[in-house]
């Protein structure tokens, strides 16, 4: 019964304050915003837009992971994180590929 007790504690300290909620999400209209307002207003070339625009999500799944999932380096979230990172290579691995394979197929086909 102490044991119980002692995992439900250690469950409710892992949840963020309100600050830190707070920072998430002003952090989160930022990088929403600014990439929205490259795309409506374009004023730079398209590459670089979209460069920008993958940057400023893989940031925000980072503000996200570590303000709102409260994904950290402690010793508790190992796991988790171990998780989150395999799951993000094997879902890069099967979009990357993918894509590898249909731009080859489309060039073999495209050359007859």
């Amino acid at each position: 019964m102490a044991n119980a007790a002692h995992s439900h504690d250690s469950h409710d300290a892992s949840h963020g304050s309100v600050k830190s909620y707070a920072i998430g999400f002003i952090l989160s209209v930022i990088l929403t915003i600014i990439p929205f307002g490259l795309v409506m207003y374009p004023s730079l070339p398209k590459a670089m837009t979209l460069g920008i625009v993958l940057a400023f999500a893989v940031i925000q799944v980072l503000v996200h992971l570590v303000y709102f999932l409260h994904l950290d380096r402690s010793a508790a979230q190992r796991n988790n994180v171990i998780a989150f990172v395999f799951a993000a290579l094997v879902i890069v691995l099967l979009v990357g590929l993918s894509l590898w394979i249909m731009y080859s197929i489309h060039s073999v086909m495209m050359a007859h």
